[in-house]
């Protein structure tokens, strides 16, 4: 599985403004954030952060403030926005299956052999996303030491956690 950009670029935006707001929470306001400035400390177009910050909008994970000191803030805490939220406000997909339905991967509608493998491996990396915020990104700890994100030894015992 491949993530795109466009959640990648959604993730490392949020993350921008969650540390930003960290930086400038000595007075306990937060200031919006202008996308010209994501773009430029990110390294990502402004037309591209404008398409994404509209799906983000709409998911409610930020708010827009108009106006010469606009720009975006996060909706809400950055311990309670999951980075699995983030990824699907911007409609990617976090399936590894071929088939883009529960009909099928096979000419005849037949399931291929290893669907369930990828199906489940799809799952546990939705798992996974929904279980870091912003803040534990932000923070810059080992997301490895989490407690709920103990590192399983191998494929087997991680489709093993996952349900299999």
């Amino acid at each position: 599985m491949k993530l795109s950009t466009r959640g990648r670029y959604a993730v490392m935006a949020m993350a921008d403004i969650a540390q930003q707001a960290a930086l400038s929470a000595s007075d306990g306001k937060m200031s919006p954030m202008k996308l010209a400035d994501i773009g430029l400390r990110q390294e990502i177009s402004l037309n591209y952060l404008e398409q994404i910050f509209g799906d983000l909008r709409r998911a409610e994970l930020v708010t827009s403030h108009r106006g010469a000191h606009g720009g975006y803030t996060l909706a809400a805490a950055p311990e309670s926005i999951r980075i699995g939220d983030v990824i699907q406000a911007v409609d990617e997909p976090v399936e590894v299956t071929r088939c883009g339905s529960s009909s099928g991967c096979l000419a005849k509608q037949a399931r291929c052999l290893t669907h369930d493998l990828w199906a489940q491996l799809g799952q546990t990396i939705y798992q996974f996303l929904n279980s870091i915020s912003l803040a534990d990104v932000v923070s810059g700890k080992d997301l490895s030491t989490l407690p709920h994100l103990a590192q399983p030894t191998s494929l087997v015992e991680l489709l093993g956690e996952a349900g299999e």
